[in-house]
């Protein structure tokens, strides 16, 4: 079963996003399945912006080669003839380029830059608060050099 995640939201009350200039849209975009484990789990929130550009290591955002209502997180490899070539952190799933090929660059919707864990139950105290950022607000990296080399 392919990855989902849900549409992000659009800044301006749902207006498109900005893909060029200074001005680049942020949004959020929630992880559903578990393609991307162990970096990213279902049911954390990325940060994502709209247009950045897209360096291989970096998480994002695209629509589905098969299935364009459908959006899923990958991590960008490389690039290749065509687009690029994506692929998931879990190496147990296999729905990514080894699948459907290299993404043309038009079906990449946005990169992620932080992501956020929910929190379990109910945090109390201030003590309990601070532990959960410290473990739940993440930037997301690459996941080596090496990747970034190819």
């Amino acid at each position: 079963m392919p990855e989902r995640v849900q549409e992000p939201e659009r800044e301006r009350g749902g207006a498109e996003p900005v893909h060029g200039g200074l001005l680049r849209s942020f949004g959020l975009a929630e992880v559903y399945n578990p393609s991307m484990v162990p970096t990213l789990q279902p049911g954390d929130q990325l940060v994502v912006q709209y247009g950045a550009a897209v360096r291989p290591g970096d998480v994002i955002v695209l629509r589905h080669p098969f299935r364009q209502d459908l959006l899923i997180v990958k991590r960008a490899v490389e690039r290749r003839d065509g687009g690029w070539w994506v692929r998931g952190d879990n190496p147990y799933v296999e729905n990514d380029s080894r699948e459907f090929g290299a993404v043309p660059d038009e079906l990449v919707v946005a990169r992620a830059w932080v992501r956020v864990r929910p929190p379990r139950g109910v945090q109390r105290s201030p003590r309990a608060v601070a532990a959960w950022a410290w473990s739940a607000v993440r930037p997301v990296r690459s996941l080596s050099r090496r990747l970034r080399a190819r």
